[in-house]
């Protein structure tokens, strides 16, 4: 989440210290109360003056030391202040519909508000009203207002909304708006569309609310609702869409093609789509799944091949991880056969839960640079892999037709520790578990801890639940829980360098291997306890997100180094009020693609779910072009994971259709 105060000052001048009297302070050194000047004794010398000297400095230390932790608090006080507006700002403008600047503050808001009413603000901050105020009207029982703001009309009902007012009157009178109780919320979002439809004629009366401001907030309320409407994407920025094939059931784990006709077939389905391109995940397990260095090809040339019969761009995905059967093939594809024949003699070099359970769904980061895999470190595996890729498919990258690389960096392909991993029993909403219980992760620990000076703080909570806990039921996460206490942030922030210093690893070779070439980086979407004070979820993945810090910052400035492009996983799920999970899509969403754009990283889509109506659908379009974004951010493209093949699933055929005609801009008096 963006800060909208990213150069507010804390002022630290502190009052004199009261220990330490100014002797030129005393008004009336004369005053008989006063005690009489005395001659000034002589200066202490020898070890005399060695032990003044000492307990002057002594005292000195000591406020010195107060200040110091005063100034911390002050800290602490200013990042929850500024985490508190910063979501108020994103909630006025998700849901109250502000144009809110990116890094707004107060002032911004306030000058929404005025203008909102109907005022005028200029840009040095000067207000007034645009035309004088009106006559007052009759006041009787069935007009308590005094100025008549607008007439709504609308086929719900005729009568709601009339003679409401928005602000007080000049004599102090509070507004009263009449409004029907018996309309639901969906009803006043039916009204606010219909009257935004109307013709601008219609804001001619002498409201004060009859102003240029509040014409645009009304178009900006109407762009917020049109995706009822057909054409409410048409000429809209262009945003390529790849899709996922389903390609891992028809690579077997002897990297053969098992069915080129059925690729063929749903090739020529995604054509007619007018897609830009697919996406083929390469399996490390598949590749190098025998012997180390040996490496094979020969299904994923053939694969290659039928694509660029069909004149289709192409990214790849180099997926160090396990494809546990989830998707719609159901086939599980584990690491190389090599490495866990390595992990039954040394398991540590897997993730491992504070019970001491192995997951083999990755490799350890604890082991990048451990010479444990037949004389190679795991970034070395990494980089021989991609070096081999490119080797091999060196034709495809010269003829342009592969158009980026996508680093898989963690369980499922994305930036993250396997915290919630569904074999370890994990089931959603849980806060997942800390992964860094192998011995290599725990040397690291150790090491940070004695370089701090506190080496009993080389462990990991005790206090820190179980997979499926909630924040509130352990003693880390819950509010004011250890995880912001001195040792809680002490390894919350080695426990997130781990993770950015195995992206910054892999991304250095992933650049030198495929120079000149987009790398990909996908970013999860870990949205469940985001409304809490921990974002407890967010800490076992990876991520030092809470409310009085953006943890996504630092992982981002490593990426930026990399010139990569970020791919989010959006979840495009709507989550109820009353959800127990305390989880907000659109609150992470806002964060993380601010964060990026404010650091001018690319930023990419993908859906997390498969989509299988046009509600989701739209979601999707809404999340990848923000509508009331001034800076007119949009996704570099975004990546469509099926719900099955196209050719089985017609249903989903012509939804995916127009999703894609959506994201092209295409949409134009085509009814939803």
């Amino acid at each position: 989440m963006s800060n909208p105060h990213p150069h507010h000052h804390i002022s630290n001048t502190q009052d004199p210290d009261p220990q330490f009297p100014n002797p030129n302070d005393d008004p009336n050194p004369n005053h008989p109360l006063q005690p009489q000047s005395h001659p000034q004794p002589r200066r202490p010398r020898g070890f005399a003056a060695t032990s003044a000297a000492a307990a002057g400095a002594g005292t000195i230390n000591k406020s010195r030391k107060e200040r110091e932790k005063e100034k911390e608090r002050t800290k602490l006080r200013e990042r929850h202040r500024r985490a508190i507006t910063s979501r108020m700002l994103a909630g006025l403008r998700q849901y109250g519909n502000f144009p809110l600047p990116v890094r707004a503050d107060m002032n911004d808001v306030l000058a929404a508000l005025a203008r909102q009413a109907g005022w005028t603000v200029e840009p040095d901050g000067t207000t007034f009203r645009q035309s004088p105020a009106p006559a007052p009207a009759p006041t009787n029982a069935s007009n308590m207002g005094t100025y008549q703001v607008m007439s709504v009309e609308s086929p719900v009902s005729g009568s709601s909304f009339r003679n409401c007012s928005t602000r007080a009157s000049v004599d102090g009178q509070p507004s009263v708006p009449r409004i029907n109780e018996s309309l639901s919320p969906a009803s006043f979002d039916s009204i606010v569309v219909t009257e935004s439809d109307t013709k601008v004629d219609k804001f001619t009366s002498t409201s004060p609310m009859n102003s240029t401001g509040c014409l645009e907030a009304g178009q900006l309320m109407q762009e917020l609702h049109c995706g009822e409407h057909g054409n409410s994407f048409a000429e809209t920025q262009y945003v390529p869409v790849f899709v996922m094939l389903s390609q891992s059931g028809v690579i077997n784990n002897f990297c053969q093609l098992m069915d080129p006709d059925g690729v063929k077939q749903e090739l020529q389905q995604l054509k007619s789509l007018k897609i830009d391109g697919v996406v083929v995940n390469c399996w490390w397990g598949i590749v190098e799944s025998w012997v180390p260095q040996k490496y094979e090809w020969s299904g994923y040339r053939e694969l290659f091949k039928i694509i660029r019969d069909f004149n289709m761009k192409l990214q790849v995905v180099m997926a160090f991880h396990e494809n546990g059967g989830s998707d719609t093939s159901g086939m599980f594809i584990s690491l190389p056969q090599w490495v866990l024949e390595i992990g039954k003699d040394n398991q540590d070099i897997f993730f491992t839960d504070r019970q001491g359970r192995r997951n083999t769904e990755c490799l350890s980061w604890g082991i990048d640079k451990e010479r444990v895999l037949r004389g190679r470190t795991a970034i070395e595996v990494y980089f021989d892999l991609m070096r081999s890729f490119r080797t091999e498919f060196d034709d495809l990258f010269t003829d342009g037709l592969i158009s980026a690389i996508e680093i898989g960096l963690g369980a499922s392909g994305e930036l993250k520790y396997p915290s919630f991993s569904e074999r370890m029993g994990w089931r959603y909403p849980g806060i997942g578990e800390f992964q860094c219980y192998d011995k290599y992760s725990l040397q690291n620990l150790r090491k940070a801890a004695t370089s701090r000076g506190h080496s009993f703080w080389a462990k990991g909570p005790d206090n820190a639940g179980y997979y499926n806990s909630k924040p509130h039921e352990t003693g880390f996460f819950c509010e004011r829980g250890d995880y912001d206490s001195y040792y809680g942030r002490f390894f919350l922030h080695w426990y997130r360098q781990v993770l950015i210093d195995h992206a910054d690893s892999v991304l250095t070779l992933a650049t030198l291997a495929f120079e000149g070439i987009q790398i990909v980086v996908k970013i999860p979407a870990i949205y469940w306890w985001y409304r809490t004070s921990s974002h407890a979820a967010e800490l076992t993945a990876g991520y030092y997100n809470p409310t009085n810090q953006d943890g996504y910052s630092p992982v981002f400035e490593v990426l930026k180094k990399h010139s990569v492009t970020i791919k989010f996983v959006s979840s495009g799920l709507q989550v109820p009020e009353t959800d127990d999970a305390l989880a907000d899509p659109e609150g992470l969403s806002w964060q993380i693609m601010n964060s990026a754009w404010d650091k001018e990283i690319n930023v990419a889509g993908h859906n997390a779910f498969p989509c299988y109506d046009r509600e989701g659908f739209m979601r999707l379009v809404e999340t990848a072009k923000p509508r009331n974004d001034p800076d007119r951010h949009r996704f570099s493209f975004f990546a469509f994971q099926q719900p099955s093949p196209l050719v089985q699933s017609a249903i989903c055929f012509s939804e995916l259709d127009y999703f894609i005609k959506c994201m092209h801009g295409e949409i134009n008096n085509v009814e939803s």
